[in-house]
């Protein structure tokens, strides 16, 4: 049986926010977590990270597996990220200059069959910064249109 790839995105937040860094994060999970997140019942819509004291967790909606009984786990809790101490030391700092966050963009299982999560700095981008992206994008559209249609004669 062939494994299927997941791979959950978070759309919004390229609109939402200006990504400044990346990062790849392991995180701690419950065993009926995985298998949910391997059934693709994750939700990173209104998925945020913050510190509680020198540790990174994640607030986001796994939900509950269907087979897990008694044994399930609470769909919206906080789970920790595994990060290497002085990416989390920079990011720390990095969180408590002005109007910058953590926020998660893609939940992923790797080679190995670990779920990982990439996360990203961000700054939240303002109304005319949106209208802008919308009009570069739609200028480079109109650009690869013309490139199509250019060597056609009609």
């Amino acid at each position: 049986m062939a494994q299927q790839k997941i791979d959950i995105r978070n759309r919004k937040a390229y609109h939402d926010y200006e990504i400044i860094e990346k990062f790849t994060a392991g995180m701690s999970l419950m065993g009926s977590e995985i298998k949910s997140i391997r059934q693709g019942k994750a939700s990173l819509a209104d998925a945020y990270c913050k510190f509680i004291g020198d540790e990174l967790f994640v607030l986001m909606r796994i939900a509950e597996y269907e087979q897990g009984g008694a044994f399930g786990h609470e769909p919206d809790r906080k789970r920790k990220l595994l990060l290497r101490k002085r990416e989390l030391k920079r990011l720390k700092k990095k969180v408590q200059e002005k109007g910058l966050t953590i926020i998660p963009l893609r939940l992923f299982i790797n080679n190995r069959g670990l779920a990982k999560l990439e996360i990203a700095l961000v700054r939240g981008k303002k109304l005319h910064d949106k209208r802008e992206d919308i009009k570069r994008r739609d200028q480079k559209r109109e650009m690869d249109r013309e490139r199509k249609y250019s060597g056609f004669k009609f």
